[in-house]
């Protein structure tokens, strides 16, 4: 049956994917191939099968391992059976176009090494004895450099020495296998002749295969010995070399594979230790190359006497190296190779066998000098422009059916250094932006209708709301370059457009603010006036486009040719249709581009363009998200070290759970979390409870809670054989306490929280407390966040929590549940566009706070004058807060200080109950309160009282004294500012808005302790990581101390639109989603936790 299937089904349609879905469809995989498959009925149909359906479970990104696991004794032979089937040489036995399934399958189990059963298997392939694969002495010189590897080189010899024949056989089958599939696919790659008819088979095949190679590069575990293979195998030479890259149709793909390869061999990182390496590791690397190549010049190679003793700045570019090796025979070149350890030694009298050209590419790509990877990415426009928007391999149509490999980087679960895990970022998040560019450039321009007019200009037929035809522009300012760099500082130029439209896009045009992003396009249509646009023909050929650059507003001028300022006036009405903008030039793009009109004689590009395109400003945020992360790139961003390497994907995943923390808190005050004794008892199951008060009527709470804390690291506690007794890790010590009495006022009872918490709700709160972070899915985790933040607020009042959510939405509930805590509402603070949606009257923006700052000010100032007139103390101690500090400690203070010391017990002796009364100093302060303050039963009870008075006065000078500063700064910008940096303990904002506004953030000194983010199953992955540097490392290290995520990760991924980058790439997998697949520990919430009434 499975010959028919694969035969008829499969083969003849040149595997289709409509045939395979079908029977991936039925469950062909779970229920039928792998149930029966045994190493008896093995077989070249039974092998492919799998293969095709395995590879389809991927492609449609749904879990392929499951069912290998649940039968998982066959697997062992069943991929040996893959392994060798992959290495055949001739075409005969397997096709191209299987072999290339086959490969496909490798690479799928190679990304997948979090599967134990596949890592058992793939283990073999990739350890450090796949080194017996390297010539002799490249492997002496590799043991060489790190001497405690020829201590494991010795035992694995010594462990071959006591196999058998056959199993020895095997292993060296294993070990060799990648470097035998190298060799395979050079040959392959050879056969691609020059010019004429190809195999498109073929093409595909080496397609796939550098693939493979990125992906083994790409990750840690894989690529720490197999770079040394493949650098030993030249493969990256042999391709640049080969026909198939010189041919520019067909090679197109596989070139822009081969530099995405060649980037990743040359990685900077220690591939042994898996550090990254700094620029001045890089260039001693590169000095120590050319130093030993010129040793060994000096030494053997007369003819080279000058190169050898040139300083190394002068021989280490292109041009010079040919220069140099160039008039050499092959047969030297290939001694100097072999001295170096590159090539096998050349025997007596013998001829190298190698061509020339190879060789010399060898010893060049080997020793030229490299641009560090910070320099090409400041050096690289984050603009796109026409080049890259209609580049099929780079940003693929949305019908991407993930058939064929396209040249994008992908985002699996590890990353090599931190630089690598923000560079794959980078240029997935700046491709998926350019894909949206590219529909908002083809939905205006095929508006506009642009027809060649009879005189061969330009003449539009339509017109489109987000695109004008530009009047006139020129270029106003070109900067003078930063020292030590080689493009301008800033290009300024004005746009001039004729806006002779409806009032209500005038406004929109008018409307452009300060950085927002605009295109400017060039069009030469070839279609005479009246040509109907095609949609189903391309779009660049049929409008004529010839170039696309991005610039970016500064502002609109004036009659007088000033930029009209951004600020709270309105802006003055401009006479008129015509208007001006000024607008910031890409520098980096304008270098390239005169470099090319100079040196190439191409067009000057800024004098051409005529038409400039807006998009509408939701969608329009790429740049600075991109300068964001260009930034983050340049400076040392310091990750806790806690946190480092969960986000690269390595470690012990549970390393960040708070049971893991060395500084564990004890005792923790759970506020008003418990509503009674019985609701703690219940949220513990299997904890004993100690209450440390017996009488029931004092088991109220708030309570605070002492948690058993686990010894040291393990190890040394087995070793003593005395373990701690099991009860006692399993006690709970509570210690129910009384909030103090905070005034006579009703207004002065604390808010108190009303929800019921399920235990697993409780768990979750005290992982959030603790320093760490959970993620629990979707229960009623709003509430569970609330309360977290709570906790915070009051356990560590001297800490700052940011909160960041996904959408304005879920931050204004966040915000309408907050204020209905105990929690003062001067500390809190919202970022962002969206205040206006909060359905509370109060206003949470920073004008909305500082506004409600100056209101309390007169307000308590005026309570100060209140209590000074019932002192009948003269003057006026209530005009500013410094006056009211004054008042506070001569006046106030002495008073209390003197009661104090009349009614304290003294000796032993208790006053009597109506002295508490009758002395008390603030009696016609309080007359407004409820009456009568004291109940005049007991001594204690009036005592508490009488200093709960005395806490609501002072805690009005004490906010006094925290509003002065509002005194002193005086324009609204700087009161803001110090609101954000000093007053506010709660501080919230959507993702978007922490990547615009990282540079202003860390310029004012923004400074936060814990994040709290929500909905973070559907953050992008680079969206959630800029929030946690949204400071500056204090001392080199982090200040954050943890990270509670909550989401659920079975809900929405975030919305990617192009398809290629959401499949291909995995760009739709949120942090929090990889966090999960990684194993790092969660709290799941099960009971529901809305419907509970």
């Amino acid at each position: 049956v499975i010959e028919d299937v694969y035969t008829k089904e499969i083969v003849r349609s040149k595997f289709a994917i409509r045939k395979i879905m079908l029977l991936e469809f039925s469950q062909y995989l779970e229920n039928y191939l792998w149930m029966n498959y045994s190493p008896e009925v093995s077989s070249k149909a039974y092998l492919m099968s799998i293969c095709c359906m395995v590879n389809e479970k991927f492609r449609e990104n749904v879990p392929a391992w499951e069912t290998f696991k649940k039968k998982p004794e066959h697997f062992p032979f069943f991929f040996k059976c893959i392994l060798e089937a992959s290495l055949v040489e001739n075409d005969s036995e397997y096709s191209l176009h299987e072999q290339t399934v086959l490969l496909l399958f490798l690479d799928h189990c190679f990304n997948s090494l979090e599967v134990d059963l596949i890592r058992g298997q793939v283990q073999q392939l990739i350890s450090l004895p796949m080194w017996m694969a390297l010539q002799p002495k490249r492997l002496e010189q590799e043991l060489k450099k790190t001497p405690k590897l020829r201590k494991f080189w010795n035992l694995i010899k010594k462990n071959d020495e006591k196999m058998d024949e056959e199993t020895r056989m095997r292993a060296y089958r294993e070990r060799r296998f990648l470097s035998q599939l190298i060799q395979k696919f050079i040959s392959v790659l050879k056969s691609i002749p020059v010019s004429g008819p190809i195999s498109m088979d073929k093409v595909h095949y080496c397609e796939r295969f550098i693939e493979l190679m990125l992906d083994l590069e790409a990750l840690l575990p894989t690529r720490r010995w197999f770079n040394t293979v493949l650098d030993d195998s030249h493969l990256v030479v042999h391709c640049y070399l080969s026909s198939l890259a010189k041919r520019e149709k067909e090679g197109h793909l596989f070139c822009q594979l081969l530099d995405m390869l060649k980037f990743y061999t040359g990685f900077e990182i220690n591939d042994q230790t898996g550090n990254a390496l700094t620029e001045n590791e890089m260039t001693t690397i590169h000095y120590d190359r050319i130093t030993s190549l010129q040793r060994a010049a000096f030494a053997h190679f007369p003819e080279l006497y000058d190169f050898a003793l040139s300083n190394v700045a002068a021989v280490d570019t292109r041009d010079s190296l040919v220069k140099l090796f160039g008039p050499l025979s092959s047969n030297v070149l290939h001694q100097v190779a072999s001295y170096l350890c590159l090539l096998p030694p050349l025997p007596e009298g013998e001829d190298s066998s190698y061509e020339k050209e190879f060789l010399l590419e060898l010893l060049v790509s080997r020793h030229e000098r490299r641009i560090s990877q910070i320099q090409q990415l400041n050096q690289m426009p984050l603009y796109p422009t026409e080049k890259i928007i209609w580049d099929e391999n780079i940003v693929p149509t949305e019908y991407y059916s993930g058939e064929g490999c396209l040249a994008l980087p992908k985002l699996n679960l590890q990353f090599l250094t931190l630089h690598d895990y923000l560079l794959r970022n980078f240029n997935l998040f700046r491709l998926e932006s350019t894909y949206e560019i590219r529909q908002d450039i083809e939905d205006s321009v095929s508006r506009m209708k642009p027809w060649l007019s009879e005189y061969g200009g330009v003449v539009f037929g339509g017109w489109a709301r987000m695109a004008q035809p530009i009047v006139s522009f020129t270029v106003v300012e070109v900067a003078k370059p930063n020292i030590g760099e080689n493009w301008p500082m800033r290009v300024r130029a004005d746009v001039t457009i004729n806006l002779n439209v409806r009032d209500n896009i005038k406004d929109e045009w008018e409307g452009l603010r300060k950085h927002d992003v605009c295109f400017l396009i060039t069009v030469r249509p070839t279609q005479p006036y009246g040509t109907k646009f095609d949609r189903r023909r391309p779009f660049v050929e049929q409008t004529g486009l010839v170039y696309v650059r991005g610039c970016e507003i500064q502002g609109m001028l004036d009659e007088k040719g000033r930029v009209i300022e951004e600020g709270p006036e309105p802006k003055p009405r401009l006479k008129g249709d015509c208007r001006t903008y000024r607008v910031f030039l890409d520098p980096n793009q304008y270098q390239q581009d005169m470099t090319n009109t100079i040196q190439n004689g191409a067009e000057d590009v800024y004098e051409t363009f005529n038409i400039i395109m807006r998009r509408k400003p939701k969608e329009n945020n790429f740049k600075a998200v991109l300068e964001t992360i260009r930034n983050l790139m340049n400076t040392d961003c310091v990750v806790p070290d806690w946190l480092h390497d969960i986000i690269l994907g390595y470690g012990d995943p549970s390393s960040a759970h708070y049971s893991k923390m060395p500084n564990q808190i004890a005792t923790l005050d759970f506020n008003d979390t418990f509503l009674s004794i019985d609701h703690l008892k219940a949220s513990f199951p299997g904890y004993n409870i100690k209450v440390t008060v017996d009488n029931p009527v004092l088991q109220i709470p708030p309570f605070r809670i002492t948690f058993p804390i686990k010894g040291g690291k393990g190890k040394k506690r087995k070793e003593d054989g005395n373990e701690e007794k099991p009860e006692e890790a399993k006690t709970l010590i509570v210690e129910p306490h009384v909030i103090p009495n905070r005034g006579p006022y009703p207004y002065n009872q604390p808010k108190r929280n009303t929800i019921q918490f399920t235990h697993t709700q409780i768990e979750a709160i005290r992982a959030g407390m603790r320093v760490d972070y959970v993620g629990p899915p979707g229960t009623g985790k709003t509430d569970v966040a609330v309360q977290i933040i709570s906790n915070l607020y009051h356990n560590f009042p001297e800490q700052r929590t940011l909160i960041v959510t996904h959408s304005n939405q879920a931050l204004n509930q966040l915000f309408e549940k907050i204020m209905a805590l105990d929690i003062d509402e001067r500390h809190l603070l919202r970022l962002g566009h969206g205040e206006e949606e909060l359905e509370t009257e109060k206003d949470f923006s920073r004008y909305g706070r500082v506004n409600y700052v100056l209101a309390r000010r007169l307000e308590l100032l005026r309570e100060v004058g209140r209590l000074q007139e019932s002192l009948g103390v003269p003057g006026d101690v209530s005009y500013t807060c410094e006056t009211a500090g004054h008042f506070f400690l001569y006046q106030v203070m002495s008073r209390w200080e003197e009661y104090i010391s009349k009614v304290k017990v003294k000796g032993g002796k208790v006053p009597d109950v109506t002295d508490v009364s009758s002395l008390f100093p603030f009696h016609q302060y309080f007359a407004n309160a409820p009456q009568p303050i004291f109940k005049g039963k007991s001594y204690e009870e009036d005592m508490e009282i009488a200093e709960g008075c005395f806490r609501h006065v002072k805690k009005i000078f004490t906010q006094l004294e925290e509003f002065r500063a509002f005194e002193l700064l005086r324009s609204g910008l700087d009161r803001s500012k110090y609101l954000l940096v000093k007053e506010a303990k709660i501080i919230a904002m959507t993702c978007t808005h922490a990547a615009l506004k990282r540079h202003d953030l860390v310029e004012l000194g923004f400074k936060y302790d814990n994040i709290l983010m929500e909905e973070s199953a559907q953050i992008l992955e680079i969206e959630t990581f800029i929030p946690l540097l949204l400071q500056n490392p204090q001392d080199g290290f982090s200040r954050l101390k943890r990270w509670i995520m909550i989401g659920d990760h079975h809900q929405l991924p975030p919305v990617i639109k192009n398809m290629a980058f959401q499949k291909y790439s995995n760009m739709e997998q949120s942090l929090f989603t990889r966090f999960v697949r990684v194993g790092v520990p969660t709290v799941d919430l099960d009971a529901q936790g809305r419907a509970r009434a």
